[in-house]
């Protein structure tokens, strides 16, 4: 019998800490389920070491793997990696023996590396969880805290699978909205550099003409060549710079809480895009915390996590406060009615789901349901885009060519006049 170290969250939201004699980890949480608290960590206590080499090599080994951090990955690895995880764990494989496996199968770069040290970590006594945690930017607290579930609940293959789905519908959705946003990106990027290069080559040789007709220009011409004058005299590094010095601006803004606010709270007033936006952060949210509820978080942590990935700060700010309220007594509805990031249909929905004792259910069915409106918003938007870019780029190149050939017409009736 060992003894095994706890945090746990007691019923009102609070965290305790203690210890119990169990054999397992399993029947370590077992018992601190029985006090009336959710374990978040089980940890055996580590006993006394001694002084002799082997010993002193072994905590040498645990403290550098601890020390060393993996950079980010690509969504789609971690959503591949995730899924054959809980693919091989349902299967019944071990978890070290699942985690060498689907290291082998990993190119070479930042994902491999953290499946190895995790792996390392795991043989070393660690749990997965914990291992996890340890690499925040490949595995976030959503993950790790799931993984933490599963393993004091003993379903940790029913996790992964549901972890390997919030991952691959979240991935989904993104790629729509990436996928159509390419079309009008690339289309406004190449009229961009027409646009430019006529301004640089073109209207400057017609220019040479116009000063040899020696005649007074009409004012659209006029403005034409005095816009060209300052793109090759340089209006063309603004041109191309000036979108990187905004997204440093913004990126800059955002370092401080009240800047990063603001810019959120902007990004959800833009007309159209705005509300693509307000309704992938509803999406975002209620699937994570329907993901986090399923898998047995409580809902005070699950509204934690869920309020650090929510990916906007006026959302977590809200939930922040919806947390709050809850700790106080009041249900999730209420608070959240309170904070009017959502309509009135999502707190309805999410009332009857408490009511009926299936808040995570509920919420699935809500990402769900703006997963769909944010395909089809993004479809119509696209849809609206492209008669205005057409529309408007007509009108630049008309303006082009009706300023460049006003003084040759001007020419020509002079030349009638004179005959």
């Amino acid at each position: 019998m060992a003894t095994f170290q706890y945090e746990a969250l007691n019923s009102v939201g609070q965290t305790v800490k203690g210890t119990v004699d169990a054999g397992t980890n399993e029947e370590a949480a077992a018992k601190v389920r029985a006090m009336g608290n959710f374990p978040t960590k089980v940890k055996e206590r580590a006993a006394k070491r001694g002084k002799g080499p082997v010993a002193a090599a072994g905590t040498t080994k645990t403290s550098a793997t601890q020390r060393r951090k993996v950079g980010g990955v690509p969504s789609k690895l971690l959503t591949q990696f995730t899924r054959q995880l809980a693919t091989l764990v349902d299967a019944g494989l071990p978890i070290l023996r699942s985690l060498r496996i689907l290291e082998q199968q990993q190119k070479p770069g930042p994902m491999r590396m953290a499946v190895r040290m995790v792996a390392e970590d795991v043989e070393a006594g660690v749990t997965l969880s914990d291992a996890m945690a340890r690499h925040e930017k490949v595995f976030s607290p959503l993950y790790s805290n799931m993984v933490r579930a599963g393993e004091l609940g003993g379903v940790l293959d029913v996790i992964l699978g549901r972890l390997a789905n919030f991952l691959e519908k979240s991935q989904a959705l993104k790629k729509k909205v990436q996928g159509a946003m390419i079309y009008p990106v690339m289309v406004i990027s190449f009229a961009m550099l027409i646009v430019t290069g006529i301004m640089w080559f073109v209207v400057p040789a017609f220019q040479k003409i116009f000063h040899d007709m020696n005649r007074a220009l009409p004012p659209m011409t006029q403005s034409l060549i005095d816009v060209s004058s300052w793109v090759a005299g340089g209006g063309w590094a603004v041109i191309i710079l000036s979108p990187v010095l905004l997204w440093l601006i913004f990126k800059m803004v955002k370092m401080s809480p009240t800047g990063r606010l603001l810019v959120d709270r902007m990004k959800l007033m833009i007309p159209v895009i705005g509300q693509v936006n307000a309704k992938t952060g509803v999406e975002r949210f209620c699937r994570t915390l329907g993901t986090l509820l399923s898998a047995g978080v409580p809902i005070l942590e699950a509204l934690n996590i869920t309020r650090e990935t929510a990916g906007n700060e006026v959302f977590g700010r809200a939930l922040a406060k919806v947390r709050e309220g809850i700790r106080e007594g009041e249900s999730f509805a209420e608070p959240l009615r309170q904070s009017r990031i959502v309509e009135p249909m999502v707190v309805n929905m999410i009332d009857v789901g408490e009511e009926t004792g299936e808040l995570d259910k509920m919420l699935e069915k809500v990402a769900d349901t703006y997963a769909e409106e944010v395909a089809v918003l993004v479809s119509s938007m696209i849809s609206l885009l492209e008669p205005l870019m057409v529309i408007t780029l007509g009108g630049i190149v008309g303006y082009i060519v009706v300023s460049l050939f006003l003084p040759m017409i001007g020419m020509l009736k002079a030349m009638q006049g004179q005959q």
